[in-house]
């Protein structure tokens, strides 16, 4: 199997979903590498909006990036309508920076509450990206449904030339899970080819569970809202 070019434009992206796994993980790779922010993304009709971090205002959808890696990270959630707008921004985002590549992070639902037996699966939209996971033996998503943004996303680059690799960390559904996010990281470090230490997330791990357990009601709601609008209960949801 050759290496991936790591040289192309790659963007990578993260919003609330279960364990808030992408929320923590992209938040993080933003601080560790420094990564300094070039814009920020407008979805039509999306609520008002705005944070405050040591005195700057914040939109709720920023765009950062380092070299050749671009980062969107969502600090809300979305119901099924605006999914599909936040998709199709993001889309012209990629456009815009000439992205080759998205690799995706989220939480998968498990009952397995060992996190030392905690697994990372990966699903690509394109064959083109099959290597990734063997390079980096990610074991293959082989069944189930999907919903939401994530199913928005992977919809929309579906029917374009630019391929999607989503990683899905098993996590708890209701509690913000740090843990697996540490779990995500490493993976995608590897994926991307930097290094990446966690040992200041594993630090605060106690602390980021209070801090965001607003949030964590907040994507639970929404993603009840999505999965009720399912025929079926989605397998990696359950």
């Amino acid at each position: 199997m050759t290496k991936p070019d790591t040289n192309e434009n790659t963007l990578v992206v993260g919003f609330p979903s279960n364990g808030l796994v992408g929320t923590f993980s992209i938040s993080y790779l933003i601080h560790y590498l420094k990564m300094n922010q070039i814009e920020e993304i407008e979805v039509p009709e999306l609520p008002s909006t705005l944070f405050v971090e040591g005195g700057e205002i914040l939109g709720p959808i920023r765009a950062y990036s380092k070299k050749n890696i671009f980062v969107i990270i969502s600090d809300v959630p979305f119901n099924q309508y605006l999914a599909e707008r936040f998709a199709l921004a993001v889309h012209e985002f990629c456009k815009k920076y000439v992205i080759k590549k998205i690799v995706m992070i989220s939480g998968m639902e498990t009952i397995n509450q060992q996190k030392d037996t905690s697994k990372i699966y990966g699903l690509v939209s394109h064959p083109s990206l099959e290597n990734v996971l063997y390079n980096n033996k990610i074991m293959k998503f082989l069944d189930g449904s999907i919903f939401g943004t994530d199913a928005a996303i992977i919809s929309v680059f579906r029917k374009t030339k630019i391929p999607v690799l989503v990683l899905y960390a098993e996590c708890h559904p209701f509690f913000p899970d740090p843990e697996a996010s540490i779990m995500a990281i490493v993976t995608l470090a590897k994926i991307l080819d930097i290094q990446i230490d966690t040992k200041e997330i594993q630090s605060r791990i106690d602390k980021l569970r209070i801090q965001h357990r607003n949030l964590m009601e907040q994507t639970i709601r929404a993603l009840q809202e999505q999965q009720e609008k399912q025929t079926r209960a989605p397998q990696i949801y359950r």
